[in-house]
């Protein structure tokens, strides 16, 4: 038994069970004897009370909790700081880490992880609003109760908002697997810290993996700064297209491109939800200040640019091409003309006795090598195409064609010149099937991309929309997205919350929502009444295609068997060891040796479903307490009925101790009587 298991906090807690052990504190669940409720209890460790950086993160944390109050966050009810032991009075949550929940099911059906992410966003925009960075956010810090509900745990490093830089090797912020990257590289950080982590979080529960993961934490850190993700729809081909450019937006390296804040990304996920089939049409991971090297993780240099932090390189490349053709092109047509002047005004003083000539074959030769080839005395129109299957600066036609007929040098012959910096008109096709749009599309030397989105206004199977707009001037290497309509947007179900619900209320319910109930019912044995809904799949509140089919679980009748924990005092006296003896109904159930100075109490776990059960405690095989269990009460089901005074050992019969020894215990009692008072 650990040194707390047993012992009265401040003559009000009574701590029954050690529940978590985590990197600073322990948590214990205890029993409020003011407030009559049970609570969870965490207790910074003995090693760091000497510790001012552990100390004032544990402050820290009871801060941050005493300033908020949501559903989805857990509440601190009271905190205790003194010299000998330091603790928090927390909520007490039954339930698991998110983290367990998504290690049991590996991949999260997308509907149930925007039921959660919904909740986590909603946490973070009361926190953000308080001016509270949690800055470890993970699904280890998340707690999902068995109706459903998230709550949001753990602000031991959370910090009211103000400017701060920290990096990796300062002091570890957050869990490396779900940092951002500016936590990674010790930035000054602010609320989309917090988004991004909740962006890991989604990735995970939709593809069972997290997105960076390597031998150690300076890896990952690395990866987290400079690594693109894996799309998602890579991993899980189910995700909708909207669903993975709301995860890889939040999850977006510089923070300028992410969510500006929670309620844009609650924003998003509600037309989401509305819209199944919704494209954001966002673009990612683009790395607008390339790393150059790095030397350790924190300690970044970045290669120098005089752009600014929008400015698109690949985008500068083509104008500055398509810039370069346009003003070459100008120039050719430019000299042309006053060639063609001079050649008019050549002829009119004698060239009519210029040789005839063959019209020479220039298809598939290079432009600049004609013009340069001083065995053609011809004058050039040049006329700029496009053509996808050649290279720019080709020529791909030419009047008159080759072998034709005879010309005279000096005549003009019209090239057709294949350049990339063509201006297209983007053709109108709305209301065209899409084979008949694709090919008139292709046909102008643009590509094609086909996506499919619901349209109650275009009947299915015909283009909706056009991206870039009709009409539109774009340069031939434009990709054009056609939208083919699928019909009318499917329409969407919020699940009604029928639990506590008899079954025939809660199959009316959903059925009248618009949904189907499966007709095999799952009955578990609970502490509800017979037919009443204790679970539904999926979960209420979440959001579903009309006709889903829902999976009721209700109550058997036979109530679910439960433990009811019996505290039993001991004599605080006696400094011996004792033996603590159990009886059910007359039954033994346990016995054990304990030292009553040492433990102050010591506890029976007694197990039911309904009706009363009696209790018998002796000591040394003497009666000392006799209890009466009722399961059949929510509250206040344990009674004392009988005491009997402890009747020490013989003098005999007590093992003497030595000096040594009894110092020993006085010193440890001392020290427990300062916890308990």
């Amino acid at each position: 038994m650990d040194k707390y298991t047993g012992k009265r906090l401040d003559a009000r807690y009574e701590i029954q069970e050690l529940i978590g052990v985590g990197g600073m504190a322990v948590v214990y669940r205890a029993y409020d004897i003011i407030e009559d409720k049970i609570v969870a209890i965490k207790i910074l460790k003995d090693e760091f009370l000497g510790n001012r950086e552990f100390v004032r993160r544990f402050k820290n944390e009871s801060k941050a909790i005493a300033v908020l109050s949501h559903p989805n966050i857990v509440q601190v009810y009271d905190v205790s700081f003194g010299t000998k032991i330091q603790y928090i009075v927390m909520e007490y949550i039954d339930g698991i880490t998110l983290k367990e929940f998504i290690s049991r099911q590996k991949v999260i059906n997308w509907h149930d992880a925007l039921y959660f992410v919904n909740q986590i966003l909603s946490a973070l925009q009361h926190a953000h609003g308080k001016g509270v960075i949690h800055r470890d956010i993970k699904p280890q810090n998340i707690m999902l109760l068995k109706d459903g509900t998230i709550k949001v745990t753990d602000f031991g490093i959370a910090r009211f908002s103000r400017n701060e830089t920290q990096t990796m090797t300062d002091r570890a912020i957050g869990s490396v697997h779900y940092i951002s990257p500016e936590q990674a590289k010790g930035s000054v950080i602010d609320e989309k810290a917090d988004i991004y982590s909740v962006g890991v979080m989604l990735y995970e529960m939709l593809t069972g993996k997290l997105p960076f993961e390597a031998d150690n934490a300076v890896s990952v850190a690395i990866m987290q700064m400079q690594t693109k993700p894996s799309p998602p729809r890579e991993i899980n081909p189910d995700i909708p297209q909207g669903l993975e450019e709301i995860t890889l937006r939040a999850m977006e390296k510089n923070p300028a491109n992410r969510y500006s804040s929670t309620d844009e990304m609650i924003s998003d996920l509600k037309k989401f939800q509305e819209d199944p089939t919704i494209h954001f049409g966002y673009k990612f991971c683009v790395d607008d200040n390339p790393t150059k090297y790095i030397d350790k993780v924190g300690d970044v240099t970045r290669s120098k640019s005089d752009y600014g932090d929008n400015f698109n390189k690949e985008e500068e490349k083509k104008r500055t091409k398509a810039g370069v053709i346009a003003g070459g092109i100008a120039v050719a047509v430019g000299l042309f003309a006053l060639i063609f002047v001079f050649a008019a005004w050549f002829n009119s003083c004698g060239m009519s006795k210029a040789k005839d000539v063959d019209v020479p074959n220039l298809i598939n030769m290079k432009l600049s090598d004609v013009q340069n080839n001083p065995d053609y005395k011809f004058i050039w129109k040049v006329e700029s195409v496009y053509d996808g299957s050649k290279q720019e600066g080709i020529i791909i036609d030419q009047d008159p064609l080759p072998g034709s007929k005879k010309i005279k040098e000096g005549a003009t012959i019209s090239l057709k010149v294949n350049s990339f910096g063509v201006l297209i008109t983007v053709p109108s096709v709305k209301g065209m099937t899409e084979e008949v749009a694709k090919s008139k599309i292709s046909n102008l030397g643009l590509k094609c991309e086909v996506l499919t989105i619901n349209s109650s206004d275009t009947a299915e199977g015909l283009v909706c929309n056009v991206d870039p707009r009709e009409d539109t001037k774009v340069t031939a290497d434009t990709t054009i997205r056609l939208y083919i309509s699928k019909g009318p947007a499917e329409e969407k179900i919020t699940v009604p919350n029928v639990i506590n619900k008899s079954l025939e209320v809660a199959k009316n319910e959903l059925t009248s929502a618009g949904l189907k109930v499966i007709d095999s019912v799952i009955y578990e044995n609970s502490d509800k009444e017979k037919n009443i809904v204790i679970a539904t799949d999926p979960l209420p509140g979440v959001t579903v295609s009309k006709n889903t089919q829902v999976k009721i679980t209700a109550s058997s009748g036979v109530k679910k068997e439960r433990t009811i924990e019996v505290l039993v005092d001991l004599p605080a006296e006696v400094e011996y060891e004792i033996t603590v003896s159990s009886y059910i109904n007359g039954v033994f159930d346990s016995s054990k040796k304990v030292i009553p100075a040492y433990n102050g109490t010591y506890t029976v776990y007694v197990k039911g479903t309904s009706g009363k059960k009696t209790l018998n405690v002796n000591i040394d095989g003497s009666q000392y307490r006799v209890y009466e269990v009722d399961f059949d009460l929510s509250s206040n089901n344990v009674k004392k009925t009988k005491s009997f005074d402890y009747k020490a050992k013989a003098s005999a019969m007590i093992q003497e101790r030595t000096a040594e020894e009894e110092d020993e215990d006085d010193e440890n009692v001392q020290y427990g009587n300062n916890l308990l008072n």
